[in-house]
């Protein structure tokens, strides 16, 4: 499995002209050999800076109004130096490492609540031998001042405060990547495990594994052509018996014993080499495995996003048809109301009209006889009491 790395180095204002010019690769030549400038043109910004970095500085201190005293020796900047191993970048493809820089410059901006503003630059190097993204930025703390006024404060020191401030930003860091989908590990120190992590390319480095194969290949298990005892034997006097028992014998005996130990380390490079073949193919088939499980799980997300899309277009429709039913159901109200307004005047008007008494007993004598109920809601009340008693019935 492949880290997540993430370094963190400070700088005063003097340092800024030498690493504005390395990483905005201002400089004709370099000390670093590992840099091919033929491939510099491969190299990317996700925030260039508007000037060097001196005058960026100055910028954005006045800009934003910076509190905080800066001294010669204060640390005024700082950078992150953020990869990971040749095997991630190799497997995860061009976009996808672009995607894996991208997102560590949004976990910077959120970190801290530093913000993008307080960054000076960002540049994805792909001239050397691993990518790693520079990120240079100021760091500001937001605090209040003494009067209790939100001030932004540019101080070093009370950015990195805490004792343990790079292991939190390693275990952020670690956790912001692994929840944007990157297959990494976080390991632990080796004063809390108290034994050295190895992976695959740093044992085979330690067990010099590439020689020991050739090794075994070029190797010959046969003994050395020496003369036997018995045939010295034949042409030996017994006063040569001390010499053969003394010193011939034992030197064959040592011979056999060197011949024994040469099969049994013949044997265990044999066993070292067979172990780091199958978990170089064992490293293949994970490779493979943990491709397929990302495909399977950008298949899912894209399901789940085309279910999501019908499910919203499937609520809107239903809304809408709410909606419209509701301020059908709405007019109708205002339709019997009025309905029913209107039927009350008009009696009222023929009793006066006709002498024919109140309108409220007419309306009684109608409803009685007729058994029908002018008031809507009542009458439809009174006709399902009736259906339910006859069911009862």
């Amino acid at each position: 499995m492949s880290y997540a790395i993430i370094r963190n180095q400070k700088y005063k204002r003097e340092n800024l002209k030498g690493i504005f010019r390395h990483n905005e690769r201002k400089n004709e030549n370099y000390s670093n050999k590992n840099i091919d400038k033929e491939r510099s043109h491969l190299n990317y910004s996700l925030k260039d800076p508007k000037y060097s970095y001196e005058k960026e500085f100055e910028r954005i201190r006045k800009e934003y109004n910076l509190k905080g005293q800066i001294k010669t020796v204060s640390n005024i900047a700082c950078e992150y130096i953020i990869t990971s191993d040749n095997e991630f970048f190799n497997r995860i493809g061009e976009k996808e490492t672009r995607r894996f820089f991208e997102t560590a410059y949004k976990f910077v901006c959120e970190y801290k609540d530093l913000g993008e503003q307080y960054i000076l630059s960002a540049k994805v190097h792909n001239d050397e031998d691993t990518p790693h993204l520079h990120l240079v930025f100021l760091p500001v703390v937001h605090t209040k001042d003494k009067k209790g006024n939100d001030i932004d404060k540019l101080a070093c020191s009370e950015f990195w405060k805490e004792k343990d401030s790079y292991r939190r930003l390693q275990n952020a860091f670690y956790e912001y990547m692994i929840s944007h989908n990157f297959e990494l590990e976080r390991g632990l120190p080796k004063e809390e495990t108290g034994r050295e992590h190895l992976n695959l390319e740093e044992y085979k480095e330690i067990t010099n594994f590439e020689k020991t194969k050739e090794t075994l290949k070029n190797i010959k298990l046969e003994l050395p052509d020496v003369p036997k005892i018995a045939d010295i034997s034949k042409f030996s006097i017994k006063r040569d018996e001390k010499i053969l028992e003394e010193i011939i014998k034992p030197k064959d005996e040592l011979i056999n014993e060197l011949y024994q130990n040469n099969l049994l380390m013949h044997q265990q490079l044999l066993r070292q080499a067979k172990i780091v073949e199958e978990a170089e193919k064992y490293q293949i088939e994970r490779n493979n495995i943990m491709a397929d499980n990302r495909d399977l799980h950008k298949q899912i997300d894209d399901i789940k996003a085309e279910y999501k899309q019908k499910e919203d277009n499937l609520e809107w429709k239903y809304k809408y048809r709410i909606n419209k039913l509701e301020k059908e159901n709405g007019y109708l109200h205002n339709v019997i109301y009025k309905f029913r307004e209107t039927i009350h005047k008009f009696i009222e008007w023929i009793c006066v009209n006709f002498n024919m008494g109140a309108g409220d007993t007419l309306i009684r004598d109608f409803e009685r006889k007729t058994r029908i109920c002018l008031d809507g809601e009542e009458q439809i009340k009174r006709e399902e009491r009736e259906k339910n008693m006859k069911l009862e019935l």
